[in-house]
């Protein structure tokens, strides 16, 4: 323990978000206590509080370099154990049905399946002497001072009801309750103002199956990505999730979803704008049934708004800012926003609306580009600004560019991977780059000017 902050602190929620949050608050509080209604310690396999967890998911580049720092040997570890570990530019992506070239970044993916990785974090935090995870009880709500101005800690039941409701004291208590969160409801028991929420309704469904490796297949690469552009709407992710197996997401967008019988699945396959992943599937031996999983609307919770936030309470995670999946941003901005609480927690006194703000800037640029991205599609409702316009054409231009320049690929990938910031690759160099190498070409979303101006160069905040 670095600093003595106070005595206990309580987490809500044992995923990704509330394990990695778990972790932090111990180098601060003499006692730890993440609360979920799963049994989740021992569990490597998809439970029924998040059957998201089955389809596809990635930890890139600013994600892995957050757990590699938290668990030093993180990345050795689940190489050694033959889970996927490889360069994010070594991946097979294709935008627009063109294929990007393979670029050594030396920015690292960390793609297992999602259960195996969760089990993998939550071993580590549950090693740590003064936290443990209080298994299958239900959060009730929050507990607060007489004029609410902080809370002090959390009321939950076990969901056997054996016993009756119990409290728990706390000095913080962190929300990492997931897009179900109830923070906004508490609120406004309390007296406080509802966070303002902006949505963007993309209508999205994963369809997952898993298939035997076929002898003599991803043997250039692991991962095989068509991923959806508006002229190309129905995309997938195609990869290894072990040294045997491999997983199948096909993903659909306003309705157009993967079915879920295995012809309608196959046929799906076969529509894509590339044939690799029906080439690599329709002779595989599949090991269970398709599955899928509705998406329908990317959600953030304006919480850096609020002008007024009780003492003692906390949010994290998909409970702030729950994006569009396919951009496979959710777990590292989690991360992210572990690390954000980290350095908070150093300071003098933890003030929550600080730590609130600065929550805010660490999604902005992820929900830009997610939200923005999903306004390309004709279909999505929204407000399409000037600002948006422009991104996604220029955008459109990055990708196209991408698929002849590997600087070009190599930037993309850095901002993809949350390390850079969208306005990375809008510097003039890389600027003249894309503009060169896309010349001739029109976005689907609408050219753009050769003379775009330049934004301004706004880094992300460190993760630190």
């Amino acid at each position: 323990m670095r600093d003595h902050v106070g005595n206990r602190a309580v987490v809500l929620g044992g995923s990704v978000a509330g394990s990695l949050a778990a972790r932090v608050l111990a180098e601060f509080y003499h006692d730890v206590v993440v609360v979920d209604r799963d049994t989740v310690l021992g569990v490597s396999t998809t439970r029924k509080g998040a059957p998201h967890t089955r389809h596809a998911h990635g930890l890139h580049a600013r994600g892995h370099l957050i757990l590699e720092e938290l668990f030093p040997g993180f990345t050795e570890d689940m190489s050694r154990k033959g889970y996927p570990v490889g360069d994010l530019g070594e991946m097979r992506w294709y935008f627009n049905g063109r294929r990007l070239p393979y670029t050594k970044t030396g920015l690292l993916s960390v793609t297992p399946t999602r259960p195996i990785l969760e089990h993998e974090i939550r071993t580590r935090v549950a090693a740590l002497p003064n936290v443990t995870y209080l298994e299958r009880h239900d959060i009730l709500g929050l507990l607060a001072t007489p004029d609410n101005g902080r809370v002090v800690g959390a009321r939950v039941r076990p969901r056997d009801g054996a016993d009756e409701e119990a409290v728990l004291d706390a000095d913080l208590v962190v929300d990492a309750t997931g897009r179900g969160s109830r923070t906004p409801v508490w609120l406004a028991e309390m007296g406080y103002e509802r966070p303002a929420e902006s949505r963007v309704r993309i209508g999205l469904a994963y369809t997952t199956r898993f298939y035997r490796r076929v002898p003599g297949s991803f043997e250039d690469t692991w991962s095989i990505n068509p991923v959806a552009s508006p002229d190309h709407p129905r995309g997938a992710f195609f990869g290894l999730s072990d040294e045997d197996r491999c997983i199948v997401s096909l993903t659909g967008i306003l309705g157009d979803h993967p079915p879920t019988d295995p012809e309608g699945f196959l046929e799906f396959a076969r529509s894509l704008s590339v044939p690799d992943v029906y080439e690599g599937i329709k002779d595989a031996e599949p090991l269970d049934d398709p599955t899928s999983f509705g998406f329908p609307a990317s959600v953030r919770r304006h919480y850096e708004r609020l002008r007024r936030f009780p003492d003692g309470l906390t949010v994290l995670g998909d409970a702030v800012c729950s994006f569009n999946p396919v951009y496979g941003q959710g777990m590292s901005v989690a991360a992210w926003e572990a690390m954000t609480l980290r350095r908070h927690l150093r300071g003098a006194r933890f003030d929550a609306r600080t730590h609130l703000r600065a929550l805010g800037k660490v999604v902005d640029n992820p929900w830009e580009v997610s939200a923005g991205g999903d306004l390309a599609f004709p279909g999505v409702e929204g407000r399409r600004t000037a600002k948006v316009t422009i991104g996604n054409a220029y955008v459109g231009r990055v990708q196209h560019a991408a698929s002849k320049d590997p600087e070009v690929a190599k930037g993309f990938m850095r901002v993809a991977g949350l390390i850079d910031p969208p306005t990375a690759l809008m510097r003039p160099r890389m600027m003249a780059r894309v503009l060169r190498a896309s010349r001739g070409m029109t976005s689907p979303a609408g050219d753009v000017p050769a003379t775009a101006p330049q934004p301004p160069d706004k880094r992300l905040p460190d993760a630190a």
